[in-house]
């Protein structure tokens, strides 16, 4: 699943690798991999990247 946060423009749209008790692993071609807890940074799927 493709992803974006709202809060971080810069980062891009992520690919999430895997989510575990809302802890979301994404890969940002911007960033790379990064590591959030969905209860503090908000995700939006992403359908037309």
């Amino acid at each position: 699943m493709l992803v974006e946060a709202p809060e971080h423009p810069e980062w891009g749209v992520g690919q999430v690798q895997s989510n575990v008790t809302g802890r979301v692993t994404m890969n940002f071609p911007n960033l790379g991999k990064v590591v959030v807890e969905t209860s503090l940074v908000m995700l939006l799927p992403v359908f037309d990247a």
